[in-house]
C-alpha cells in the first residue's frame, strides 16, 4: 500500500470513529427511552421482519449469540419483546416484538430521525444514499478480508 493511499484510509478511520462517538454520545444525551441503540436496532429489526431466532438477531445485527441474549434479557423483563416457540419445532426460541414494544420503537424514531437530521442533515438524499451504499458494502467486504489495494 502506497503512503498516500495508508493516510488517506487512516484518516477516514478517525473520521469514521469520531462520526460513531458523536452519535453515541447524542444518542446518550437525549435519549429518554432507556434503551440502547442496540436495542431500538432490535426491536426494529423484529417489528420489520417478525420473529426471529436469536442466530439470526445474532448474525443480522453483528453480535454473538451472548450478546443477543444480554440485549434480549432487558426488552423481555421491559415487555417490549416475549420468547416464542418456533411452530416448525418446538424446541426453537424466537423473539417477538410485541405491542408495547412498538410503541417504543415508534417513540425511537422520533429520537432516531431528530439525531439523523444533527448529524446528517446538510447531505442530499443522493449523499445519503451514497453513503449507505458505501458503508454497506464495507459490511459486507470488510469480514476480515483484506480489499483489492490499488
Amino acid at each position: 500500500m502506497d503512503s498516500q493511499r495508508y493516510e488517506t484510509l487512516s484518516s477516514l478511520f478517525e473520521v469514521v470513529a469520531s462520526l460513531e462517538r458523536k452519535w453515541a454520545n447524542e444518542w446518550n444525551q437525549q435519549n429518554n427511552l432507556g434503551f440502547s441503540k442496540s436495542h431500538i436496532l432490535l426491536l426494529d429489526l423484529l417489528s420489520k421482519e417478525g420473529p426471529k431466532r436469536p442466530s439470526a438477531i445474532a448474525e443480522r445485527l453483528k453480535v454473538t449469540t451472548g450478546g443477543v441474549t444480554v440485549l434480549t434479557t432487558k426488552l423481555i423483563k421491559s415487555g417490549l419483546i416475549e420468547k416464542t416457540q418456533n411452530s416448525a419445532d418446538r424446541r426453537a426460541a424466537q423473539i417477538a416484538i410485541t405491542s408495547e414494544g412498538e410503541k417504543v420503537l415508534v417513540e425511537s424514531r422520533a429520537q432516531v430521525t431528530a439525531m439523523a437530521n444533527s448529524m446528517f442533515g446538510m447531505l442530499s438524499t443522493d449523499e445519503i444514499k451514497t453513503l449507505h451504499t458505501i458503508f454497506e458494502k464495507c459490511l459486507v467486504s470488510g469480514n476480515g478480508q483484506q480489499g483489492k489495494l490499488e
